[in-house]
């Protein structure tokens, strides 16, 4: 299997959304944002979104031209409206304005409309923990899970991401799908002709499955049953029905170029610890060792740090398959 530089990653992704009606600046941002994925082990979300996102760039599914547009309607709050264009140009638009107005109102937060396949919502939020804020991160996606007790999707997969400063160390991170599995894990699956576990899935007609193609077809399983569903309802309400995107019902798939723009949405919350009072940094860190003190206890995101060291060190390995995709898209 082919092994990649970083350098040598991100060449080949911006070269192919380039020719692919995408401007070098937006290309270079989903570059940062698949690479980073990848280098953390998040196949799902990593150089395997490239074909895809080059076949939908190609027919303005996704507008790979359009600059985010950003305007502050109120002191602590950060309108941007992503054109349908890439999600990730968005987000660090986001990124570049929240820290200023969470210092100066305490909390801040940026609503993007019109957006689309964000990829792993744990990076965002701990670029802004690294700059000493604590940040959760509110994703809407396309139709994926069905209401409890329902068999019609009308819910996303819905991720929450949080992340806060820890002095000394990296922030501590969570990143996860309201869904059992991430759907990324499903599609990793038909890419490599492998069957899912039983479990993540139903098929269309509300039955397990282990075929990935009839799980993409079909429903996801929620994380914690009823509990599960109610989470991704107030994603669903504060990622979209807030910002004014799209409900998962009403987007297209991320997964093809069929269709009008997905149009979702994501919401990011940021806090100035400082505003608090007290020390809230070295409070996390208390409660971070009193974790990390029992046997087995670990806190979530260190596999994907060690990840993360070995691909700086070794570079990104991938399929034949996939490099001969990116390369014909």
């Amino acid at each position: 299997m082919p092994t990649l530089t970083l350098v040598q990653a991100e060449g080949l992704v911006v070269r192919t959304l380039t020719r692919c009606r995408t401007g070098i600046d937006n290309a270079r941002s989903v570059a940062r944002a698949l690479i980073a994925a990848e280098m953390d082990g998040l196949k799902g979300h990593g150089l395997s979104r490239v074909p895809m996102y080059a076949a939908q760039a190609k027919v303005r599914k996704i507008d790979g031209t359009f600059k985010p547009l950003a305007t502050q309607p109120r002191p602590g709050l950060i309108a941007i409206d992503a054109g349908h264009g890439f999600a990730f140009p968005a987000i660090e638009l986001a990124e570049t304005a929240l820290p200023t107005a969470a210092r100066a109102q305490g909390i801040a937060a940026a609503a993007i409309r019109k957006s689309s396949h964000c990829g792993a919502a744990g990076h965002p939020v701990e670029r802004l923990a690294d700059k000493g804020l604590v940040a959760l991160m509110l994703v809407n996606t396309p139709g994926a899970m069905a209401p409890w007790g329902g068999s019609k999707a009308v819910l996303g997969t819905n991720p929450v991401a949080f992340a806060c400063p820890i002095p000394g160390r990296a922030p501590l991170v969570i990143d996860l799908s309201l869904s059992k599995v991430a759907r990324g894990n499903v599609m990793t699956a038909k890419q490599r002709g492998e069957q899912i576990p039983e479990g993540w899935a139903l098929d269309e007609a509300g039955q397990p499955t282990t075929d990935p193609n009839a799980a993409l077809r079909g429903t996801m399983l929620p994380m914690g049953d009823a509990k599960g569903v109610a989470l991704a309802l107030m994603v669903e309400l504060l990622a979209a029905g807030l910002t004014g995107a799209n409900f998962a019902a009403e987007a297209s798939s991320y997964l093809d170029p069929y269709g009008a723009p997905s149009g979702t949405g994501q919401l990011i919350l940021t806090f100035d610890p400082a505003a608090f009072g007290g020390d809230a940094p070295a409070r996390f860190s208390v409660l971070a060792a009193s974790i990390e003190a029992q046997p087995g206890a670990r806190l979530p995101g260190m596999r994907r740090l060690k990840a993360r060291e070995k691909a700086k060190a070794e570079g990104l390995t991938i399929s034949e398959k996939l490099m001969e995709e990116i390369e014909a898209a």
